[in-house]
């Protein structure tokens, strides 16, 4: 695929510190942090590397490290590689079925503001109604495996909180002695499956009101009032949740194709964006109203950011889970089981080491075809080469560095740990690490205040005792 001409980072960038005075209101430190991240990546503020060949010994020109945030359009492509790769391991020869959990434009409010809470609550729901209803006999009566990818925003950037689930058509049975198929064009029924997962999301939301996990502010205040807030969850009951079951897939070599697509990808891609002119963002989106007709959506910059923004992840949620057989805990004792109830063989137990899956080099040496495996690393200084360091940095890029604050001045303020060593910080300011002599600890240098540690024959340490008893009751 080629490189796409315009990318979000550099609206970013032509935001700058205006975008942040502008809606200050609302704007967070994560928000920031994003932000940052997203301009800053594959630039000289991040110091480079240079790629060797592991087989010739040719050296590439200086590349710029990437920020490897999630939310960056431009930093998923060697983790979706390595997900892909741990999961092909897992395909089973039978049918995929891909089903989708969405919930209600009302909710959307609410989740905007508990973002963990509404998501995982979203992900456990779905998870559960697909195991309870395969589950039972009248339907499937077997117990299935998939993973879901939570997805946050539709085509228009817009916030759509909703649920892709994989799922294998058919699952072992409750002895796990045998393999259930599913009938060729029928999976579950989808009425079913709405009530099921209506009902479940709505006690689990009660719950969370019960126990105060819900944040309820702004529009959203009258409802921490219980009676307010069950006449608001009622109309919810009154209407069919969507819940939509695509055709099987074609094999478990589509399934590769489709995990590609959806599992390492967050609101939008570069590939999307078409032009940007005049502080208006133009980029495509599929109307799924009009046969899946391509189109064009112009947004003003503040607007696409504000949108863009909408779909940031809380830290450290996981949008990619795995139930059923396929769950981390029952993975190693019931996969095994449902290759051996398919009668097909494990692809780790394959007797041929040529037709094993291996991960191929996302970049390869132009000269010889080998990997690009081998990295030095370069440092961006504005002091001459040192030794040891591989390359520097041009004129250009020094620049880029040296103004990088004028983006967004307030990052300039920043923790300490934020910042790399070595490297200018502003105009005029260079940044100095603190570094202690050679085989001394921090604390222990000249000038410290702290005692340094005795260490005895056997082992232990012991500190010198406190002189006066001020001192002994300060150090309990």
């Amino acid at each position: 695929m080629s490189r796409p001409q315009l990318e979000v980072a550099d609206i970013i960038r032509s935001a700058g510190a205006d975008f942040i005075q502008r809606n200050r209101s609302w704007l967070r430190w994560t928000h920031l942090k994003v932000l940052r991240a997203i301009a800053r990546c594959r630039t000289a503020a991040l110091g480079g590397h240079i790629d060797q060949c592991t087989r010739c010994g040719h050296r590439a020109t200086i590349s710029y490290n990437s920020c490897r945030n999630r939310h960056c359009p431009k930093c998923q492509t060697g983790a979706r590689e390595r997900w892909i790769a741990a999961r092909r391991r897992e395909l089973l020869p039978t049918p995929y079925v891909h089903v989708v959990f969405t919930l209600p434009s009302q909710l959307a409010s609410l989740a905007l503001q508990n973002k963990k809470v509404i998501y995982g609550l979203l992900l456990r729901a779905s998870a559960e109604t697909l195991l309870e209803v395969a589950r039972n006999r009248a339907h499937l009566g077997a117990d299935i495996g998939f993973f879901s990818v939570l997805h946050t925003w539709n085509q228009k950037l817009q916030l759509h909180p909703h649920v892709h689930c994989v799922v294998s058509a058919g699952g072992l049975s409750r002895d796990h002695a045998r393999w259930i198929r599913s009938r060729p064009r029928f999976f579950l029924p989808i009425a079913i499956l709405r009530r099921v997962f209506r009902g479940k999301f709505v006690v689990g939301l009660k719950s969370a009101f019960e126990r105060g996990q819900l944040h309820l502010a702004g529009e959203l205040a009258p409802l921490t009032n219980p009676k307010f807030f069950a006449a608001w969850l009622r109309p919810l009951f009154r209407k069919d949740w969507i819940v939509y079951s695509k055709p099987p897939f074609g094999g478990p070599e589509y399934v590769l194709q489709y995990l590609g697509r959806y599992t390492h990808r967050v609101a939008i891609s570069n590939h999307r964006l078409v032009s940007f002119d005049h502080g208006q963002v133009t980029f495509r989106w599929r109307d799924s109203a009009d046969h899946n007709q391509h189109k064009l959506m112009p947004l003003a910059r503040d607007e696409f950011l504000r949108r863009f923004l909408l779909h940031l992840l809380p830290k450290g949620f996981v949008r990619i889970r795995h139930f059923g057989f396929l769950a981390n805990r029952r993975r190693a004792a019931l996969l095994p089981r449902c290759f051996a109830a398919l009668h097909a063989v494990p692809p780790q137990a394959q007797s041929d080491p040529s037709t094993a899956p291996t991960t191929q080099p996302l970049w390869r040496c132009p000269k010889c075809g080998g990997p690009m495996g081998s990295r030095r690393k370069v440092v961006f200084e504005e002091s001459p080469v040192a030794a040891g360091v591989v390359g520097s940095v041009d004129r250009r890029s020094k620049e880029l560095w040296e103004n990088r604050f004028l983006v967004f001045p307030q990052l300039r303020h920043f923790p300490q740990r934020f910042r790399p060593p070595n490297f200018i910080y502003a105009a005029g300011e260079a940044g100095k690490p603190r570094k202690s002599a050679p085989g001394v600890r921090l604390g222990q240098g000249p000038g410290s205040t702290t005692q340094p540690r005795k260490e005895l024959s056997d082992g232990y340490r012991s500190t010198q005792k406190p002189s006066t008893e001020v001192d002994a009751r300060g150090s309990k």
